[in-house]
């Protein structure tokens, strides 16, 4: 009761010019939209402050003058650990925006700024410098003057974050703003950038968006940033908030030359003479590409290497592949340096294993299966090569097997018989060498992989492709892929199940009836 009391004396002694609430909302009692009640003779002169658009706010609790001073005194709901952290919080910033404004001499605005945390922070500022800053504080200030001894109060309710707020107004206060923000967090920035926009402090949105232009982000904020500035609508400050986009964005005459660009890319790799750094940026690149593979938020316009350009490498990698083993054929005993031209053939071919698993990954090889069937003239060259020196060849018809098995790679059975066709005889001859420096689960993806491609196959291809498999084993042993599991199934279709081709219909009848019910 006594508080209830001494509210409405408050009230009756016109000391409170303005309660404004969440920027300027003002209380029923002063607010000009709602009906006044009879006003004291000495509380004639006490001003109303008009309630402004709130559009970056969000709607305040409904409670009057009187009812936030009244509960004043009440005891706090806060646990006592919240207590203890926020009073501290308190105090510290009340202490150092104290010090800041104590250097303009006595102070004719008594501000208040209060969180929905139960963080409340008074302060003491001026007039001259909260209108000069600030467009949205000369606006609502203009027209209220405090009497001698007794100045305007202002109080903002249930901000986002009182502690930036305070901090906002201790930036109006600061000579230098850039230098006043270095060292501060993104977040922190971007909070304040908020309350500047709120405010209308223009000077501080531009340092905050000069801020933002000049720190390196981390990709976290980076999101925090592009998604912040995305929201806010300024005309005065687009070409800064453009400014610090250009970081992230993407401008149209990169996004067309995009394929240049990434042919420039994937070209130099390609060509890399050092092996370790075409094996490392070939890592990277075929990371980064399945990032995108298998990233889903769709809010992301995503510039991907295209199909064309992709193919038009592999064309390149093979037109060469041709014509180093065509070169090394033609090579006499002891004419020029042949393990340098062999070592050329194993980085051909591990370039094109690299490029086949890039469109594996994006479901974009099925044209290549009939791709590496055509080269019939390299696989006939690739055969008077010593197996040491082409083996790797053989690793790509692997990697298209193994691809086919686990259903990566959807295409006809013409095209799985034309490979096996051109390449499957290479692939025996050269498996002994292509097991020695691989792990034995690579060994049995390849068997594996091979297995299921046969079995996709019709029961001719397949019985023509396991006998020949069948005296191939028998006579080479573990330097053949092990590819029994075919062979069994293959055996049982061929002669246990025995599925008829073409069944007896002769018994099938159709009854047709007139009758829909």
């Amino acid at each position: 009761m006594a508080a209830a009391a001494a509210a409405e004396n408050l009230l009756k002694s016109g000391e409170v010019s303005a309660m404004i609430r969440q920027g300027f909302i003002a209380s029923p009692r002063l607010s000009p939209t709602s009906s006044p009640p009879p006003t004291p003779p000495d509380a004639a002169s006490a001003p109303a402050v008009p309630s402004p658009p709130r559009p970056s706010f969000p709607s305040p609790r409904t409670s009057s003058l009187f009812d936030m001073i009244s509960q004043e005194g009440m005891p706090r709901r806060t646990p006592q650990r919240h207590q203890v952290s926020g009073e501290q919080k308190r105090l510290d910033l009340q202490e150092r925006i104290t010090g800041i404004l104590a250097r303009e001499g006595p102070g004719d605005v008594k501000l208040s700024v209060s969180s929905g945390d139960g963080l409340r922070i008074h302060m003491t500022t001026h007039r001259r410098v909260l209108t000069a800053r600030s467009r949205f504080f000369a606006e609502k200030l203009a027209g209220i003057g405090g009497r001698p001894g007794r100045p305007v109060v202002v109080e903002i309710c249930e901000c986002d974050d009182a502690e930036v707020y305070v901090e906002a107004v201790e930036l109006m206060y600061s000579g230098d703003l850039r230098r006043r923000l270095a060292g501060e967090d993104v977040e922190k920035v971007l909070g304040l950038l908020k309350v500047s926009v709120d405010i209308k402090f223009d000077e501080g949105v531009s340092a905050c968006l000069d801020y933002l232009e000049a720190i390196p982000w981390s990709e976290y904020e980076e999101e925090k940033v592009v998604s912040n500035l995305g929201k806010l609508h300024i005309e005065q400050q687009s070409d800064l908030i453009k400014g610090v986009l250009q970081r992230v964005s993407v401008e149209p005459s990169t996004s067309m030359n995009a394929n240049s660009i990434f042919l420039e890319i994937f070209d130099g790799i390609l060509q890399s003479k050092d092996k370790k750094a075409r094996k490392d940026m070939k890592a990277l690149i075929a990371g980064l590409l399945r990032e995108d593979v298998n990233e889903r938020n769709m809010q992301y316009n995503k510039l991907d290497v295209s199909k064309e350009t992709l193919y038009h490498l592999c064309h390149n990698c093979l037109d060469r592949l041709t014509l180093l083993l065509s070169e090394a054929t033609s090579m006499s005993e002891g004419q020029g340096d042949r393990a340098a031209l062999m070592g050329e053939v194993a980085r051909e071919a591990d370039n094109i294993q690299w490029l086949v698993d890039i469109l594996i990954n994006k479901r974009l090889a099925n044209e290549f299966v009939a791709l590496w069937a055509d080269q019939t003239e390299l696989c006939t060259r690739h055969s008077k090569i010593p197996c040491m020196y082409r083996f790797e060849i053989s690793r790509i018809t692997a990697q298209l097997c193994v691809a086919i098995g686990r259903g990566q790679i959807l295409v006809p059975k013409d095209a799985k018989v034309s490979l096996l066709s051109t390449w499957l005889e290479a692939l025996y001859e050269d498996f002994g060498w292509m097991k020695r420096p691989s792990r034995v689960s690579d060994k049995k993806m390849v068997e594996d992989g091979l297995c299921a491609t046969i079995l996709t196959l019709p029961m001719a291809e397949q019985q023509a492709i396991l006998l020949r498999w069948f005296d191939c084993f028998l006579n080479k042993g573990d330097n053949c892929p092990n590819i029994q599991r075919a062979f069994e199934v293959w055996w049982r279709r061929a002669f246990v199940r025995q599925y008829a081709g073409d069944q007896d219909h002769s018994q099938l009848q159709i009854v047709a009836s007139d009758n829909h019910t």
